[in-house]
Parts: C-alpha cells; structure tokens; sequence
C-alpha cells in the first residue's frame, strides 16, 4: 500500500506508543544548551541530555520524529536526487530500559506487519564482530544467514560505516535494514547491498550504545544501554511510495509541481533546469521550518545558514525564469503538506512568508550590487591583462555580498575568464577554520566540563519563589568556584570558609534562577555558623538550581540546615519590568500588526529589553502611542493570574508562546486582565498597578529583521528623570540661559555655526582654486596621455572631489591625482577620463599603490578612486610615484 508521508509519521508514533514509548513532540531546530550544534541535525541530538544520564528522561522509552538541518553538503542539493538539507527523522529511544532484542523485533515488526513490506526484500547489516546481534537476526527473527551483512572496520583507518561514535564519549555496533526496491531501480555492479546504486535502500537504522570511548581508542562497557534508533521519514516514503527519488513523494512532488508551474518548467526535460527545481523545493523547507522555530537571516551563525539557502534558492528562482519574490507562495504549499504533523507552522503562516519575501528583496539588490562588483574586477582583470579572478575576491563576492562563487565562475567564463578555485576554497577553509576554533567544546554537550557535570544526577531542586522569597532548606551539594574561562573547574567540597566563592543546591529555593531573559535572583543563605552571599542564581542540568557567590562570614557545611532570603528590592523591581514586557508585546502586536513576535528579551532590576520582529524602524508616532497604551494598561490596575494548565488548554486561551521553544504538557499562563495572555515560566507583580509607569528609552535595529526596545519602570525612571534634570541643568550653565528661553539660544547659535561654516568652505574652496591656478601650466604628457598632479592644503576628502570635478571639466580628457594636507591627514583623489581608461589607466589601482606611500590604504573604480593617509610629509613622494605607476599603466 503506498502510504503518504503524514500517514506514515502518524503509523509510526502510534506502533512506538503501543510499545510503552511515550511520544514526544519534535524539539525545535535550535539547539538548547548545546553548544555542540549551530543546528538540530539527527533524531538523537535534542536527547543527549537523557543518554548521557545529566538529566532524568520523562519516561524510559520515547519516540519522536524530528525535524533535522544538516548542510555539510549543500554543494550537492539539487544535483543529486538523494540530497537534502531539511529531513524528519523517525526515532524510537530506550534509556537503560530496552535493548538490542526488543530493538531488532519491533523494527521487523514494524516494516512487515505494519507497513507489509515484504520479509524476503529486507537485507538486515550488523558491525562485523556483534555476534549478539546476528543471532537474534538469524536465531530470533529466521534471516538466513546469506541475507545478513558483516561490516567491519577499515583496517587503515579503523572507520566502520556501522559502529556509532563522535569522538569521545557513549558509542556502540549499528544494525541496518536495507530494502531491495528491484532491478527497476538499478542492475549495475554499484546496486549490491552497502553499495552506492539506488536498488537497496537503508530504511532503518539501530544503533545499540553500549560502550564509552575515552577518545584514545579505550572502549569500557557502559553500565546503562540506550537504543537510539532512526529511521529518515523521506527515505521510508519512497520505499512504500515506489518512486525513484524523494523528490517524488508526496509531499515534496506538491512543492516541485509548485516551483515548475511558477517558472512554466517540465521537471525530468532539462537537467539544468532540474537541478534548480531539486534546490528549490528542499530549501524551502529548511527555510520555513528555521523560521518557525525563530530563526532570522542574519551574517553569523544559523542566521547567516537560513540567509544562505534563501539566497540559493531566489537566485535559482532567477535562473529558471521566475519574476519577483516567489518563495513565499512555495512557503504555503510546504505549510499545506506538512501541518498535519506540525500544526506551529499554521500559527507563524504569515510571519514567515514576510521574512522569506523580504530577504528575497534584499537579496534581489544584494545580487545586482554584486554584478556591478564583478563588472569592476573583470575591468581590473582587463587592465593588467589577466584571465583569472583571485580566489580571495570571489571569496568576498560570495561572503560580503551573498554571491555565489558558481554563479561568480558562470559569468566570468561566459567572458574568457576564470576564478582560482584553489584560492577560493583556501579562503572558505580559513574562515571555517576560525569558525571552529571561536566554537567552545570539550564535554559531549559542546559546553567546558566542569564539576557540575560530576553531580549526582538524583538531585534535583523544587522552585518555591513565585509564594515566597525566603525558606527553609537543606544543602544538597557544594561546590568551590566554577569559572571555565579563568581554568577554574570546581569540586564538589563539604565546606566553603570566609571568602571562598562557590556554588550551593539546596533542596528547595526561593531563588529565581536565570532563564527566558529574567536574570537570576540575589540574596543571602543563612546558617547557625556563616552566611553565603548569592550573587547569581543559575539553573543546571537535571532539574537543579545553583546559587553562586561567596561566604561572607563564617563557615558554610554541608551538613548544616540553612535560611534562605531572596533581596526583596531587586526582585520587585525585576518583577515589574518582566510584567512591563509582556504589556509591552501586547501593545506592539496592536500598533504594529499580529507579524510581531518576540526574538529575544532581558530584565533585570534596573531595564527591560525586548526584541521582536518588525521590518522597519519605528515612528516617533508608534512609539508614543505604544508607551501611551501600556501605561494605560498599568494604570488600569488589573490582576496578575497565573495558572497551571496544559499546552493544548493554553492554546485554547489564546496565550502567545515564545518562539521556537519547546514546552512541556504542563505550562504557566500568565494573564494580565484582558490585555495580556502568555505562557511563562518567570516572576510577576501580583497587579499591573505595582510597576507604576513605562518609559521608552531607545529603540533600534540588532539584526535583520530585529527591533529593540529599552525601556523602564517605576522607581527606574525617577532616577532617570534626576539624571536628566542634572545634566539639563549643566547644559543651561554652559549655554548661560535660563531653561525657557534655551531653545533660542541653541537655534542662534546653531545658524551662527552654519554660517560660519558655510563661509569658512568658501575660503577654503577659493584657496583650492588659487592653488590650482592655470591647469595647463602642470600638465605632464605620459604615453599620448595628460596627467595633472597637484598637492593642496586644507581640503577634505568631499571638497577634494569637488575640486576633481572642477579640474576635470577643464581637462576634458587625461588622468588627474590630487594629495591634501588636511591638517596633518592626507586625501588622495584619482580621476581618468574613459579614453585614458581604454588605453590602460586606471584610477583605482594607481591609488592603491599610492596610498602607501603616505601610510594609508584605499582603492576604487577605473575612473575614480580615493584614499586616506596619515604621513602628509610624504605628499611630494606619492606624488613622483602617481607618475611613475601612470607611465607603468600605460606601457
């Protein structure tokens, strides 16, 4: 029976839930604190947590299937049909509860009696030496031994496609199932089972974590056995749909049929197009789901990834014929087939098509800058008679300006030029390279390792902060001063004395630990001998809460029942301005429209920041009208409720979820009266009334598509009305004027500078003039070519130009190079007429060699360039040396 892809995803949760597993929802694409990954890229990464034993699994067996991002390959996306960038991976995972028995029955169960493929095309692969394996395939399941494949390892470089590991760390033997799909999809010496053809398929893969590998090659036996198996959803698809490719099934056909009827293309007619129709319909999957896990285009890190593949696929837009911004409309067709399984995208339809139709835009001046660029480094390329394009000035092109380097290669070829891949490719590496080396990784999360990692993982702490601010408690661990950057890793100790820093979990606490933008709360823990002075509350792996910070006086044991006091002060005050936040969010969504979503926020007890989505800078006019409607909520005096309830409950009261995180079954919706409904895990006023009043500082842009708002609340904004009366009255003291009649004052003063400006330009345009004198007088003839050179003084970099164009429009036709001393900086200025330009100058590089000579840098185009300087002294110099490489341009 040939089975979509949501009836599959559905068939597959269901048989693992029959099976004790409990089905959990796909975590988001954006790693959470793992700083191993820039992006979610198989089943098991978002699970780590539960196989490395840091944190307690909510059940002992789980199934998921998972959205995944990898673009190691992305050079192959489109030119093959196997390659994608965004797949599901179905997984079914045991924590110490089943193995490799259970593991190897229910795969086969699943495969023949679910889906009913049949048991003589199913091709079982075990690691060469897990004879425990083989027998439950053979002895349990009855495959003949001959239909049973060995993999061992490379004995030259000790890899085996099925042994599971990553360096150091839990690792362990692979069992595979492949699917002979016929000879119909190949007969040729590369479609044997392992081999590179299309006949046999690898539909499912478990991988039974037994050992722990130190990272020198030492394999020790690990006391608890996890299952991580996966299974790639696209992959089954098109075994049960009996296509060729994945591009074929169901789902992804709707997208391919999309972008063919959009460019008026015939996929399988030509292969170029082919390729392009392929890219497309991949990348705007990845695209739509990074986006509705909170991703946004930005120069760096998953943000610059998301850029990446939406440019590669506007301009393959491009390629294929299709006009304007398109990847919106393929943005619902990828909705349409896939929220059966991931209703969030439905919820963000109209957000993400605004983000992807504005990068598209930007992208579509991005791309026409870029060939401007390249027609200038082809002219250079021209000058000095040369046919390869430096593999560093395409690495700029594609990094600065988003222009790819084959796209870079097809036009320069077009012209008889070529790029220096070598080069390209060595730029590429250099930057991957500090790529890697700015990343932190040491422990299996990507994190330093330090000793909270040691901590028995049976510890946990109960949050009891949002009824009270002090406690009672009992120390469960202690550990001396954790600072990775400083080489300071920790113990876990029974004492801190006066003075030693540490960090202390207790049992219980009225701490807030740091998390969703809230800092951490400070205070003190109290014993009968000593007191330890919290200076950051932070939250740990498994459920624990640390309080950092010093002894203060005395001694702090272990042993020893402890008071805990949060400072009530700063808790209040960061209480306000998180309540502030959410008011704040409301009152955007309605000034500016429902697009705007939260992207990031901070509160601590002296501001709030809040970051969300909106596409321009804000009006003066918005602004107030934002700030006029919060405060109109906090005067209304409305209650703060907070309730536990279920996600699908919380939905239903129309709460606003933050972005891309992921939530348990159970939440906390936080409801300020009729305003404000959001799920939310941090501390509140008990009534808007309590935080008095809001303030806007500031708002600006942080990335793309990304607004900042700065704001204040109650007591913040006395003290912040003080500072400005203060500095207010500092600028009336200079101005020598009381305060009614200072804007008099500031506009007399400002047009009397204006003037004197204006006049002082004059001069100094009248002394270029003077200096200039009769341009004739210091023509110099090079090659049939007229050069004027001139030093002047006192002219800027933008007087300077005008003086150029003066100069230029008596000349008519030569090369001009000015030098000025402008107080003790230099401005060099290059011009060349388009005859001297056709004969071999070129202002651009003749300024580059130039400005070194007076200690500075610059370039520019053929026919003008300027460039800065710091040794005026050598002005003459730069001078005789303008000639001299004007004569070598011309020869």
């Amino acid at each position: 029976m040939k089975y979509g892809v949501n009836e599959l995803r559905r068939m597959y949760l269901n048989f693992f839930e029959s099976k004790g597993h409990l089905v959990m929802k796909s975590f988001s694409l954006v790693p959470h604190n793992d700083d191993s990954l820039l992006l979610i890229n198989a089943g098991m990464a978002p699970l780590k947590p539960y196989f490395t034993g840091q944190e307690i699994p909510p059940r002992r067996r789980v199934t998921t299937c998972q959205k995944c991002v990898r673009t190691g390959d992305i050079e192959n996306v489109g030119k093959t049909a196997r390659h994608l960038t965004f797949f599901e991976m179905l997984g079914n995972f045991s924590f110490g509860d089943y193995f490799k028995r259970e593991a190897i029955h229910w795969s086969w169960e699943f495969l023949t009696e679910v889906l009913g493929l049949e048991p003589d095309r199913l091709y079982p692969s075990i690691y060469g030496e897990d004879d425990e394996a083989f027998n439950i395939w053979n002895k349990e399941i009855g495959v003949p031994a001959e239909r049973i494949y060995r993999f061992y390892r490379d004995p030259k470089t000790g890899e085996c496609d099925n042994f599971w590991e990553h360096g150091a760390g839990p690792c362990g033997p692979c069992s595979e199932i492949y699917y002979d799909r016929g000879e119909k999809h190949g007969n040729g010496p590369e479609d044997v089972m392992g081999g590179e053809g299309d006949r046999f398929m690898e539909v499912w893969n478990n991988v039974f974590t037994q050992f722990y590998n130190d990272g020198h090659g030492n394999y020790s036996e690990l006391v608890q056995k996890n299952i991580d198996t996966g299974m790639g959803l696209e992959r089954l698809a098109v075994v049960m749909q009996d296509v060729d490719s994945v591009f074929d099934i169901d789902t992804m056909k709707a997208i391919r049929d999309a972008v063919c009827s959009l460019s008026g293309k015939t996929y399988q007619t030509d292969e170029k197009d082919d390729v392009s129709i392929r890219l497309i319909t991949d990348h705007i999957r990845s695209t739509t789901f990074m986006i509705s896990d909170g991703i946004l285009p930005s120069n760096e890190g998953r943000g610059y990834v998301l850029r990446r593949l939406i440019r590669r696929a506007a301009r393959h837009g491009r390629m294929l014929g299709i006009k304007g911004e398109f990847m919106g409309k393929l943005a619902d067709v990828v909705i349409r087939e896939s929220h059966d399984g991931y209703p969030e995208l439905l919820e963000k339809q109209e957000f993400i098509r605004r983000v992807l139709t504005e990068e598209e835009h930007k992208f579509n001046a991005t791309i026409d800058q870029g060939l401007s660029i390249l027609s200038e480094l082809e002219d250079d390329l021209s000058s000095r008679n040369e046919k390869v394009l430096s593999g560093k000035d395409a690495f700029r092109l594609y990094d600065t300006y988003g222009f790819p380097v084959d796209l870079t290669n097809e036009i320069l070829e077009e012209k008889g030029f070529n790029v220096d891949m070598d080069g390209f490719k060595a730029a590429m590496d250099e930057q991957r390279q500090k790529a890697r080396d700015a990343r932190k990784t040491s422990n299996y999360m990507g994190k330093a390792a330090t000793v909270y990692d040691d901590i028995d993982k049976t510890i946990t702490t109960e949050f009891v902060g949002y009824d009270t601010l002090h406690t009672t408690a009992k120390i469960s661990c202690m550990t001396s001063e954790v600072d990775p950057e400083n080489g300071k890793y920790g113990e876990i100790v029974k004492t801190l004395s006066n003075g030693e820093k540490g960090t202390i979990i207790t049992d219980v606490t009225p701490f807030y630990g740091t998390m969703g933008g809230q800092v951490g709360d400070t205070g003190e823990i109290r014993t009968d001998n000593g007191v330890f002075t919290v200076t950051d509350t932070i939250h740990l792996l498994g459920g624990r809460v640390g309080h950092v910070g010093y002894v203060s006086d005395g001694v702090i044991s272990i042993d020893e029942p402890v008071e805990m006091s949060v400072d009530q002060q700063r808790r209040e005050r960061i209480c306000c301005n998180h309540s502030a936040t959410h008011l704040l969010q409301r009152a955007l969504r309605d000034v500016l429209g429902e697009h705007v979503q939260q992207a990031g926020s901070y509160q601590d007890d002296k501001e709030l920041r809040f970051d969300f989505t909106h596409f321009s800078a804000m009006s003066d006019e918005e602004l107030k009208e934002v700030e006029r409607l919060v405060n109109e909520r906090i005067h209304a005096g409305a209650d703060v409720v907070t309730e536990v309830m279920s996600l699908e409950d919380a939905k239903k009261t129309g709460a606003m979820a933050l972005f891309g995180e992921k939530y348990g079954d159970k939440v906390r919706v936080v409801k300020m009266g009729d305003f404000s409904t959001e799920l939310c895990g941090g501390t509140h006023v008990k009534n808007t009334r309590e935080i008095g009043a809001i303030k806007i500082l500031s708002e600006n842009g942080v990335s793309s598509g990304v607004r900042r708002i700065t704001a204040l609340t109650g007591d913040n904004i006395l003290s912040y009305y003080k500072d400005m009366e203060e500095k207010m009255d500092q600028v009336l003291a200079a101005l020598k004027s009381p305060l009614n009649s200072a804007l008099d004052k500031v506009n007399s003063l400002y047009n009397e500078i204006k003037t004197l400006k204006s006049e002082n330009e004059s001069l100094k345009s009248s002394a270029a003039k003077d200096a200039i004198g009769n341009i004739k007088d210091d023509i110099e003839d090079i090659g049939g070519v007229s050069f004027y050179a001139k030093a002047l003084k006192g002219v800027g970099g933008g007087d300077l130009r005008s003086v150029g164009d003066q100069i230029k429009e008596e000349l008519k036709d030569g090369v001009i190079f000015l030098a000025s001393d402008n107080d003790g900086k230099v401005a060099l200025l290059a011009m060349a007429s388009d005859q001297a330009v056709k004969k071999g100058a070129h202002a651009g590089n003749l300024i580059k060699a130039v400005a070194s000579v007076v200690g500075g840098g610059g370039g520019g185009r053929a026919n003008m360039a300027q460039a800065g300087g710091r040794d005026a002294s050598k002005i003459p110099d730069a001078i005789k040396e303008a000639s001299r490489v004007l004569k070598e341009q011309l020869s």
